[in-house]
């Protein structure tokens, strides 16, 4: 029998947001979840933490699929609804790891550090999807494309099922 291999979602935001866009990453993680996903993220406060959170609510204590990428040394500085942490105590360099570890990314609003795991991502030819009702990079860079490396823009969703939905026509 074929082991089963879950599809990673990284989902990487603003570390701050406002209560509109916390709600969106909430659900978005409900949504991930639901479709069968792994989550990663930076694994600590605003989006991480918002998106962990809907996740959770999905899967509980016992699913070992939340996954929290840290900067930090310390494991306590992860978000609570992470299940699986890892420290790397190697800052804004786990950005990398963050951006590769997913099979696609999903951006929800975002500053400079989002920034940098979507040029990782993409630089790697991962699927980005914007969610572009978030603001910040999301809506500047959905249907956009980074350079001419790749021939498909960052795909557009307005709302988190959309995005979901995205995801799951895009690696299948």
């Amino acid at each position: 029998m074929k082991p089963l291999r879950r599809w990673n979602i990284s989902v990487v935001g603003s570390s701050s947001a406002s209560p509109e866009v916390l709600s969106m990453a909430e659900e978005l993680g409900r949504q991930i979840m639901e479709a069968g996903f792994n989550l990663i993220s930076g694994g600590l406060n605003g989006v991480m933490d918002a998106v962990s959170k809907g996740a959770f609510s999905v899967v509980g204590e016992k699913s070992g699929r939340i996954v929290g990428i840290l900067p930090t040394d310390r494991k306590g500085d992860a978000s609570p609804y992470v299940d699986i942490v890892i420290p790397t105590g190697i800052g804004f360099a786990r950005n990398y790891i963050v951006a590769l570890s997913g099979d696609a990314l999903v951006i929800v609003n975002g500053g400079s550090g989002t920034l940098t795991e979507i040029a990782y991502a993409w630089r790697f030819g991962k699927p980005i999807v914007a969610l572009t009702s978030s603001g910040g990079w999301a809506r500047k860079l959905a249907g956009e494309r980074l350079d001419d490396r790749h021939a498909q823009a960052i795909y557009g969703a307005g709302t988190p099922s959309e995005a979901v939905k995205l995801l799951k026509s895009l690696l299948d």
